[in-house]
């Protein structure tokens, strides 16, 4: 997931990897935070040679809405507005999609 995020924001250079990893992490929890369940985990280690992605998350629409959040968040963007309000949308559309939340007609889902 880390390689993905460093291509979607064009990054190549290692020492970002730390911020990077601890963006993904805050978007992961965000979502979590708004009643989307992750169909995977995001998970980082710091190791001697770099950062170290344990992260399972393969989904397309999760992972896209992480990368935006990092998008937003990474240095200074010119398009911050536009980028916080499309990671927003996002959000809220995976809250509204039932195959990423917890909740079916109001109730906590048994099988969750």
């Amino acid at each position: 997931m880390l390689s993905e995020c460093k291509l979607a924001l064009r990054v190549t250079a290692v020492q970002y990897e730390p911020e990077l990893c601890s963006l993904m992490d805050a978007a992961a929890k965000d979502l979590t935070i708004a009643g989307v369940v992750l169909p995977g985990t995001v998970s980082f280690a710091a190791t001697d040679s770099g950062m170290q992605d344990n992260s399972t998350l393969t989904d397309a629409l999760c992972m896209r809405a992480i990368f935006t959040y990092c998008r937003a968040h990474f240095g200074s963007p010119a398009d911050y507005d536009k980028l916080v309000e499309a990671y927003e949308v996002q959000k809220v559309q995976l809250m509204h999609a039932g195959s990423y939340t917890d909740y079916e007609g109001g109730e906590a889902s048994a099988e969750g």
